[in-house]
């Protein structure tokens, strides 16, 4: 390994991982609503149980919520704040898949190669510059299943006592992060290990030891938080965990039993060509090798998981990455033949030249582009993304003339995209799901306002961290605030269509009122009843603004 190629890809943690952050505009829904739960814990709110618009917020635990505050209260209120806790959680759950490759197989080149796979596939650093908690349950689980293969290839009782500890301490820190989802996981991640290589009597004769550190680790907040909110427990376990996760009624972001397919095989990028192999090689071999099928099971196990659940995001496959890493750095490293290596470089050429020509085509002056979202003065975007793609396709075909001494260049191939992405967004989905952009265009009009209302809790959230106030009102649609709002104490933060025109005249006698949007169509003037006494709109988001009367 030349020094030069560890100066390549260490440099893909600063380019990929910080350098592109402050740049991006924050999205919507995830990202402004952590946080703005986060600035209302730094702002004096409270640690214990969480607030969203001032409102109680009993979706998830506090402590995900505690690793996104810590990032804000280190860098800033600041949109790489926002993230920071997501980018941290991912560098050390990398450095945890590199400790774990040394671990098992003492071999550094091995372990190089992991953490290269890991932090440059797509799937990771989507979520790992994304402000939300996926990252940081992701950490958790990855340090869980590290802590369970430390004990049970442990030589001494000490050694597996404390590492059946450590694995409480990380499931019950990823239970705090995220809920019961973290508890099971590990268990189904280790099932096949422990059936094939019959571990069943270690199990049950160590794993109390998990059970009660990871009760002595998550209890001093859930008994706070019960005795701060006694019905939190209640509505966390049943609506947010059952009813969720096996009734349709209930579930959010519905989808079919296959969604994790495309979402798992797009995630490898730029290393498709390896996981076939990598996950015949944890099968094949699994006699040789326990590890390998382990970390098989540790990849397929939780997939399938969420794959029963009616709701699905494509972050909850998120900790299915690191056990593949591991799976991929290994294959690379046992091939007799470069026939992956070129597989590889080939589809990373194919990939970045074809769609850098989609772009470019775009440009063409017949009509194309006029069908994209994409505005006549926007064409830099196109010709910016088609450069990033060029520079993929690019590093593909330099992999190409010796595949196997420079397969593992791949990881600089999306390097470009994350640098370029934030600024290659077209006009009309900044305006929808960035909302710092026309917030700053409205930023007066708000801030003269005594009242500002908000349709639906994602733009409540965006106004509310923008502007540093908990006090915006919801109108019309709750969405997930709606537990919060059916509190006697704040069941008046919630205005409905019919009761707006009647709120209005009582309210805008103490000052200017300012009513935020979506609209239908971007083409047609916003309309509200009664009128206001100023529109402001950009494409599909309006301002409805009343003066005080």
């Amino acid at each position: 390994m030349k020094r030069w190629q560890l100066f390549f890809w260490f440099a893909l943690i600063p380019l990929a991982y910080v350098l592109p952050l402050p740049g991006r505009r924050l999205w919507l829904p995830d990202e402004l609503r952590y946080g703005e739960i986060s600035r209302e814990m730094l702002s004096g709110g409270s640690w214990i149980s969480p607030h969203f618009l001032g409102l109680r917020y009993f979706e998830k635990p506090a402590g995900g919520l505690w690793i996104n505050a810590l990032g804000m209260g280190l860098f800033g209120e600041n949109n790489f704040g926002v993230r920071a806790g997501a980018v941290i959680s991912t560098l050390i759950a990398a450095a945890i898949v590199y400790w774990l490759a040394m671990h098992i197989w003492r071999d550094k080149r091995t372990a190089l190669f992991a953490l290269a796979i890991y932090l440059s596939s797509f799937l990771v650093y989507a979520v790992g510059t994304y402000g939300s908690v996926d990252a940081a349950v992701t950490l958790w689980l990855v340090a869980a299943m590290a802590a369970f293969w430390v004990a049970t290839e442990a030589k001494t009782r000490n050694g597996r006592i404390g590492g059946y500890l450590l694995l409480g301490v990380a499931c019950g820190l990823g239970f705090l992060t995220k809920g019961f989802l973290a508890l099971a996981v590990p268990v189904v991640g280790v099932l096949p290990f422990v059936i094939v290589e019959r571990r069943w009597k270690q199990v049950l004769t160590y794993g109390p030891l998990a059970i009660l550190s990871a009760a002595l680790v998550s209890a001093p907040w859930a008994l706070a938080v019960w005795r701060e909110q006694p019905d939190f427990w209640s509505y966390f376990f049943w609506v947010e965990h059952i009813q969720r996760f096996a009734d349709s009624a209930h579930a959010q972001h519905k989808a079919p039993f296959w969604f994790y397919v495309p979402v798992f095989i797009l995630g490898t990028l730029p290393w498709l060509a390896l996981l076939p192999g990598s996950l015949v090689l944890g099968w094949t071999g699994r006699r040789k090798d326990p590890a390998l099928i382990y970390l098989l099971g540790w990849v397929v196990m939780p997939l399938l998981f969420f794959s029963l659940a009616e709701g699905k995001l494509p972050t909850y496959i998120l900790p299915c990455m690191a056990p593949l890493a591991l799976l991929m750095a290994r294959r690379a490293r046992t091939l007799g033949t470069d026939v992956l290596f070129v597989a590889n470089g080939w589809i990373n050429l194919v990939l970045g030249l074809g769609l850098a020509v989609i772009a470019l085509a775009l440009l063409l002056p017949w009509g194309i582009a006029l069908k994209l979202p994409f505005a006549p003065g926007e064409g830099y975007k196109l010709a910016l993304a088609a450069a990033a793609l060029l520079a993929w396709g690019g590093i593909g075909w330099l992999t190409l003339k010796r595949p196997s001494r420079r397969w593992h260049w791949a990881a600089l191939c999306p390097i470009g995209v994350a640098l370029v992405v934030g600024g290659v967004l077209p006009q009309t989905v900044i305006t929808d799901k960035n909302p710092q952009w026309f917030l700053g265009e409205v930023a007066p009009a708000l801030t003269g306002s005594r009242y500002v209302l908000a349709h639906g809790p994602g733009w409540a959230s965006a106004i509310a961290y923008t502007g540093q106030r908990d006090d915006v009102l919801i109108y019309n649609w709750p969405g997930e605030v709606a537990h919060g709002l059916g509190y006697a104490d704040s069941a008046d933060r919630l205005v409905t269509a019919t009761a707006f025109p009647d709120w209005l005249a009582s309210h805008r006698r103490d000052g200017n009122v300012s009513l935020v949007m979506p609209l239908a169509k971007a083409d047609q003037p916003g309309t509200m009843t009664p009128a206001p006494d100023r529109i402001i709109q950009q494409g599909r988001m309006a301002l409805f603004w009343y003066k005080q009367q």
